[in-house]
């Protein structure tokens, strides 16, 4: 019995310690350079977020449907902007220009999906 106990606990540290590393590997990958698109992305969920938040403190009455869609706005500007900032640069891969080629594959650089 006392084994059992043992190898269960033994089992949620390893998951707790798991969680933890998950944790600690995304910070570091919010820490890691953006690529340009995902820099554009976060600017304008932030641009989002803030004229959501403005809307919800607005010292004025404002009709429910307004206020609902400030409040989708700011949530939707915010899941944006974390989105965007967890996005990372791959070293391996080049950056592809699509002005060239107007069609994936033309210019050279590799669009296939794993």
């Amino acid at each position: 019995m006392n084994d059992l106990k043992r190898k269960e606990r033994k089992r949620k540290e390893k998951k707790r310690g798991q969680f933890k590393d998950k944790l600690k590997s995304f910070f570091q990958r919010c820490g890691q350079d953006t690529p340009p698109f995902f820099k554009k992305l976060r600017i304008a969920g932030m641009v989002i977020a803030a004229a959501g938040a403005t809307l919800l403190a607005a010292p004025i009455a404002l009709p429910a449907a307004i206020v609902s869609l400030a409040g989708v706005l700011t949530v939707g500007g915010a899941v944006a902007t974390a989105m965007s900032q967890a996005a990372i640069v791959d070293d391996n891969d080049e950056p592809c220009d699509d002005e060239e080629g107007g069609y994936p594959g033309s210019d050279g650089c590799d669009d296939t999906y794993d």
